[in-house]
């Protein structure tokens, strides 16, 4: 005899808080949209923004600082997460690999990469933002 009608058993617990959640969700949207007030005005239909009044164009350009500091954020982010594995067996890398230093020696590496990284940012100009064009 099959042990499958067994096995998605298991699964009706899961099915059944999907279910709930999902009409707890639809039946919040529902009611909302069904007892709120549909009269649009000016006032509402104005952006608003940290309580300052809008100016300008919403389609301004921004400067490519922005984006590239962003990226490097991003990009220096997640090498620190990459970092938190190493930390965590750090203690353990002897027994894997045979060597005691060979986990050390293998995030100096790692580090050497992330700073020659940083270093070619920084004497790029893309940190600095006091001047109005950096060489990018």
């Amino acid at each position: 005899m099959s042990s499958a009608p067994h096995y998605f058993w298991n699964y009706l617990p899961l099915l059944i808080q999907v279910l709930i959640a999902v009409g707890m969700g639809c039946s919040m949207a529902t009611g909302s949209w069904l007892i709120g007030k549909h009269r649009a005005s000016k006032a509402k239909l104005a952006a608003y923004e940290c309580g300052i009044p809008a100016e300008g164009d919403a389609r301004g350009r921004f400067s490519v600082r922005f984006y590239m500091v962003a990226m490097l954020f991003i990009l220096f982010d997640v090498e620190a997460v990459f970092m938190l594995p190493w930390a965590v067996i750090y203690r353990q890398l002897p027994a894997i690999t045979g060597s005691r230093m060979f986990g050390f020696w293998e995030i100096l590496v790692y580090l050497g990469f992330v700073m020659v990284g940083f270093f070619y940012i920084w004497k790029k100009g893309i940190l600095d933002w006091s001047s109005d064009k950096a060489d990018l």
